[in-house]
């Protein structure tokens, strides 16, 4: 098992051996502290295909035939569901083996893993703190070296996030590429499926796999989008900005230290930085938190113990529903809900929901005329590193993390978390944003950076 936290997708197809077995092993020595996975496949086996013998784990809110999916939630406890996702279905296709099913925030919402109601995932740097979130589990399952590579979904910062906090590479790709068709919805209008890996290459090769049109999902685009492009390009004459405003928002010490360093590499590889105004940066947040519980209150209407999910049988239709949903949702489940609901409400509506789309616009608008002048966007890809577990308590800050993740989602754009660094031993993660569509200049830009990262970048050891 040496080496296997070094392996990568690319070395294996070089090997030509298969990993499956030395993952399973390792998630039956690791994770019993680690906690990143809820359902391991402990009969997965090898499929013909060019990647045949690459071990991969999938967010838990991604459907796979004859393999539980909860959502980390209750109320979906014992579902098995009958069909593959789309993605799950083109990786197996393609060889790749689904090793298990990972940890998250009950249906995706959340930035710890904290509010999962099975159990929380810890940081493979520091089992005290959080992986992140949604997708801890997945970057976790990468960082620690479970597996090679895995699935997450995005709505607001939840690939790109625990990937920061882990230590990993984590790329949302542009809304439309990927088909959400399986992926349990949270919020419709940004949700987005994509790949958490070691290296940049590993995320364009999955993207090339996942990615393209179908007929299930009507939000997805008929485009042939060659992810692996630029992997090889320079990238010096590129023009980059960063918006002056993020040092503004409660970005920690260290993390500016990082980012102000990270400035400096780019500009010492003579690439064009400069610092703009961005001041609709700091709307993205309230945004967010109101267009997202709109859509979940929408989407999980579902989850009621009669259409789907578990059921607590009452005396009457109204009191079964409420059991259902009271005894089987966790608490920012129900607290999204509810925002979301008052929001759409016929008096609320237009002083919410509609401003918000409005705003929304505004944001879009302003990222895309910066995109006019420049090639792309950086910013840190969270303001802080990975916090202990339990030590947030107030919503509002849990939210207030998502500041820098949050208008990639929002505009639609693809967006992608390279680490650079540590802060208090704990690995720190930058952002780069591109233009709609040109997610292989993303990922060659980010590919470009890592050849040349100053910071060695080692997973570490796990702890005796």
């Amino acid at each position: 098992m040496k080496g296997f936290k070094e392996m990568t997708i690319t070395e294996i197809l070089k090997r030509g051996k298969s990993y499956v077995k030395d993952s399973l092993e390792t998630i039956n020595k690791l994770d019993e502290k680690l906690k990143a996975f809820i359902t391991v496949n402990n009969k997965a086996k090898e499929l013909p295909g060019k990647f045949s013998g690459v071990p991969i784990a999938v967010k838990d809110n991604i459907v796979t035939k004859g393999l539980r999916t909860t959502c980390a939630s209750k109320i979906l406890k014992e579902y098995i569901p009958p069909y593959d996702a789309t993605v799950v279905k083109k990786l197996k296709q393609s060889g790749f083996t689904i090793i298990g099913k990972t940890n998250l925030d009950e249906f995706a919402m959340g930035t710890g893993t904290e509010y999962s109601a099975y159990q929380i995932t810890r940081n493979p740097w520091d089992l005290s703190r959080v992986a992140g979130g949604s997708s801890g589990g997945s970057a976790a399952a990468v960082a620690s070296g479970e597996v090679v590579a895995a699935l997450g979904s995005d709505t607001g910062g939840s690939i790109r996030q625990p990937a920061a906090f882990c230590g990993v590479i984590g790329f949302k790709p542009t809304y439309g590429l990927v088909s959400r068709y399986g992926l349990v919805a949270f919020a419709s209008s940004l949700d987005q499926i994509g790949p958490i890996t070691k290296t940049v290459k590993d995320a364009a090769i999955l993207m090339n796999v996942i990615s393209g049109f179908d007929s299930n999902d009507s939000t997805t685009v008929d485009r042939k989008v060659e992810f692996t492009k630029y992997l090889d390009e320079d990238f010096s004459n590129v023009k980059v900005a960063f918006p002056k405003e993020v040092f503004d928002e409660g970005i920690e010490d260290g993390v500016a230290e990082r980012f102000n360093e990270f400035v400096k590499f780019l500009e010492g590889k003579g690439i064009k930085v400069d610092k703009v105004d961005f001041p609709e940066l700091k709307y993205s947040v309230a945004t967010y938190y109101i267009i997202a519980p709109a859509e979940v209150s929408s989407n999980l209407s579902r989850f009621d113990g009669m259409r789907y999910g578990k059921r607590n049988e009452e005396e009457g239709l109204l009191e079964t529903y409420l059991k259902s949903r009271t005894n089987n949702l966790g608490p920012e489940v129900i607290r999204r809900i509810m925002i979301g609901t008052f929001t759409l409400s016929a008096a609320y509506y237009d002083a919410y929901f509609e401003k918000a789309q409005k705003v929304r616009r505004l944001i879009t608008n302003k990222i895309e005329n910066l995109f006019d002048k420049y090639d792309f966007i950086i910013t840190p890809t969270s303001p802080i590193t990975a916090f202990k577990i339990g030590e947030i308590k107030d919503p509002l800050v849990y939210y207030l993390m998502d500041i820098f993740t949050i208008p990639a989602n929002l505009a639609g754009i693809p967006a992608i978390n390279i680490p650079f660094g540590f802060s208090n031993n704990l690995p720190v993660g930058m952002q780069i944003m591109g233009r709609k569509f040109d997610d292989p200049k993303v990922l060659g830009f980010a590919n470009y950076i890592e050849k040349d990262n100053p910071v060695v970048f080692p997973f570490k050891e796990e702890k005796k």
